[in-house]
């Protein structure tokens, strides 16, 4: 499993001193290769001189690859380092928590078609069982997890949601569906947002920076990279797997 790390250079917006953020892509179910990043994470941060440090991931920990219940219970689990972790939710957990407390014909189709066969899989669920009895095999514990999911988080003058936001929109006004779904046009925005938002839902070979906004969703189901931004004071850098 081959392993980069970019060097560091000039970021578009400042995190408070002693602060040290380490944003990670969508995941899909990719535990393997999450577990990897996160040995890099412990790494990097051994050697930095920032005392706080913490790690936002910005959803779709699930869907379309081979360990969704992995990669939730590596989420989950306890870091080798004082961390503080911060979980978002994506589409692909809004998709599944709704099939999973309210299931009908709307909510189980929309899931299934972008995925959720594989996360079913991973908890060893069948097309034998009843969407009724998913969130039995699933467990309360993962449950809670995408119940408890933040839609957005802000440090310095970054703010971190899985797609986006609504250009034009004051931050603290942004509808949960324009977070969780955007791309247009928020992609093509030049505008000033208040912050530089942070993102994934969107893949791309490698990440894109721009003055208004960073993207981190290089495709790891697609075999392409799985991708941490790491962000300290005005500098960035980007760890792959």
């Amino acid at each position: 499993m081959r392993v980069e790390r970019t060097e560091e250079g000039a970021a578009p917006a400042r995190l408070p001193e002693g602060l040290r953020v380490y944003a990670i892509g969508d995941v899909h179910g990719c535990a393997d290769r999450l577990a990897r990043l996160l040995d890099l994470i412990a790494e990097d941060a051994a050697a930095a001189p920032q005392a706080e440090r913490r790690i936002v991931f910005l959803g779709d920990y699930v869907d379309r690859g081979p360990d969704s219940r992995g990669a939730i219970e590596r989420v989950l689990a306890p870091l080798p380092f004082a961390a503080e972790t911060v979980p978002l939710m994506g589409n692909h957990e809004a998709m599944m928590l709704a099939a999973l407390e309210r299931p009908n014909e709307e909510t189980v189709s929309l899931w299934l078609a972008n995925g959720a066969a594989a996360t079913l899989a991973s908890y060893g669920v069948d097309d034998t069982l009843p969407a009724a009895r998913w969130a039995d095999r699933v467990g309360e514990p993962h449950v809670g997890f995408l119940r408890r999911l933040a839609r957005c988080h802000r440090a310095g003058g970054y703010l971190f949601a899985h797609a986006g936001i609504r250009p034009g929109v004051p931050l603290e006004a942004q509808d949960e569906e324009d977070l969780l779904w955007i791309r247009e046009p928020f992609l093509s925005s030049p505008d000033d947002h208040g912050a530089v938002i942070v993102h994934g839902h969107t893949p791309t070979r490698e990440p894109v920076v721009r003055p208004n906004r960073i993207g981190i969703d290089t495709g790891a189901v697609y075999g392409g990279k799985l991708t941490a931004l790491v962000l300290w004071a005005d500098r960035m850098r980007f760890l792959h797997v």
